[in-house]
C-alpha cells in the first residue's frame, strides 16, 4: 500500500476471489463456474463482435434488453444489464444506502456485501444464521434498513421461499429489498415476477453460473422503472459503456438458447443429488442445496486439512476460515466424471486419515 492511498480506504478488506493456481492442472470445484462450455452459437457471436472492438458498445444494451424483456416477461425499462451481477449489487449499495439508511444481511453469506458496504462508507448490520444455517426471514421484517439476501444463499446453498421473501418486502415498505438470485436456476424460486407488485424490490441475476458465461461478466438488475432509473443514474455517472459488445451479444444469444441451459442445469442438479448421497454415505454432513455447489463437512477430518489434501491430489474446493464454518468446504458441482474423481479422492483421504489415527 502506497503512502498516497486514501485514508478512507486504508482499513478496507477486499473481497478474496477463489484461487486460480497455475502450478498444475486441477479439477476446479472452487468457484462455482459451470463445467459446460456455452453453445457454439454464443461462441460464434463473440467472434463476430470481436472484429468491431474499435467501436464503443451500445450503452443502453438495447438488443440484449429487448431479448431479456421477452424471456423474463418484464418491461425493457425494468432491466439494467451490468458488468456481472457484482456491479449492480455495488450500484445498489451506492444508490439505496447511506449513513441514515444502513444495510443488513446475513453473517454468513456472499462476502462482497460487507466489502461493498465498507467501500461505500455504508453502516451495516449482520444477522446470524440459525444453528442449521438457515435464514430466519422474520429477523429481516421491519428492520428499517436496505436488505440484501442471497437466495439461495452462498456458501450454504439453502433457499428461502417466495412467500417468505414477500413477507420481508411487505414489512419494509420504505426500504429497498435486494434479492441476489445468482443461483436461482438450480432449484430456487425467482422473485423477478414480483417487481410489478413491490416497488421496493430489486432482483439481481448473473450469467456466470447457469449460463456458462463467468468469463464474459454479465448480470442483470430487475426492478420497477423508478429503481432502475436510480441505478442508471449511478451507471451513467461511473461507466456508461459497462457491458462490452462481445459480452452483450453473447448474453443475447445465450437467452435464445434456453433449452440448452435448462438441460445443463438439470444435469447439474442430478449430479448434485448423486454427489450428496455419496458424501453422506461416507459420513459427511451435507447441507440441503438449491445451487450448483454443496456445503459439506466430515467428522473424520478438519475442513482445512481436507481442502489441503484434495488440492495436493489435484482437486480444488473452497475453504472458508470463519469460526462457524471453518470445518466446512464448498464444493462446486462439475461433470459426473469430475465428481467421481472428487469422491474417489475424498474416500482415499478419509481412509488415509483413519489409518494415521490407528498407527
Amino acid at each position: 500500500m502506497s503512502r498516497f492511498f486514501s485514508e478512507k480506504y486504508k482499513a478496507l478488506a477486499p473481497y478474496v476471489p477463489g484461487e486460480q493456481p497455475k502450478d498444475m492442472r486441477y479439477i476446479k470445484l472452487n468457484t462455482n463456474e459451470s463445467p459446460f462450455a456455452p453453445p457454439k452459437s454464443v461462441v460464434k457471436a463473440v467472434k463476430e463482435q470481436a472484429g468491431k472492438c474499435n467501436l464503443y458498445s451500445d450503452p443502453t444494451c438495447s438488443a440484449l434488453v429487448e431479448k431479456a424483456s421477452q424471456v423474463f416477461n418484464v418491461k425493457k425499462t425494468q432491466i439494467l444489464p451490468t458488468n456481472g451481477s457484482d456491479e449492480v449489487l455495488n450500484f445498489a449499495f451506492m444508490a439505496f444506502c447511506d449513513k441514515n439508511t444502513p444495510a443488513v444481511f446475513a453473517d454468513i453469506t456472499y462476502g462482497f456485501y460487507s466489502v461493498f458496504a465498507e467501500l461505500n462508507g455504508v453502516p451495516y448490520k449482520t444477522i446470524p444464521l440459525k444453528e442449521d444455517f438457515t435464514i430466519d426471514y422474520r429477523e429481516y421484517c421491519g428492520v428499517n434498513a436496505t436488505v440484501f439476501i442471497a437466495n439461495p444463499n452462498a456458501p450454504t446453498g439453502i433457499a428461502l421461499s417466495k412467500a417468505e421473501i414477500e413477507e420481508i418486502l411487505r414489512s419494509n415498505p420504505n426500504n429497498v429489498v435486494v434479492i441476489d438470485e445468482a443461483y436461482v436456476d438450480f432449484g430456487g424460486e425467482s422473485c423477478v415476477d414480483l417487481i410489478n407488485k413491490y416497488d421496493n424490490l430489486l432482483v439481481t441475476q448473473t450469467f456466470s453460473k447457469s449460463r456458462s458465461l463467468a468469463g464474459a461478466r454479465l448480470g442483470f438488475g430487475f426492478a420497477c422503472e423508478s429503481l432502475i432509473a436510480d441505478l442508471n443514474a449511478i451507471k451513467y455517472s461511473t461507466n456508461p459503456y459497462n457491458v462490452n459488445r462481445m459480452t452483450m451479444e453473447a448474453g443475447r444469444i445465450a437467452l435464445c438458447e434456453q433449452a440448452y441451459f435448462d438441460k445443463k442445469c438439470q444435469e447439474i442438479c442430478q449430479t448434485r443429488a448423486y454427489t450428496t448421497a455419496e458424501l453422506r454415505r461416507l459420513g459427511f454432513t451435507v447441507l440441503s442445496s438449491k445451487t450448483n455447489f454443496l456445503f459439506v463437512k466430515s467428522p473424520k477430518i478438519s475442513g482445512q486439512e481436507l481442502y489441503e489434501r484434495l488440492k495436493a491430489k489435484g482437486v480444488l474446493v473452497r475453504h472458508f476460515n470463519g469460526e462457524r464454518i471453518k470445518e466446512f468446504n464448498r464444493v462446486t458441482i462439475g461433470t459426473k466424471k469430475q465428481m467421481d474423481i472428487f469422491l474417489s479422492c475424498v474416500e482415499e483421504i478419509v481412509k488415509e486419515k483413519q489409518n494415521e489415527k490407528s498407527e
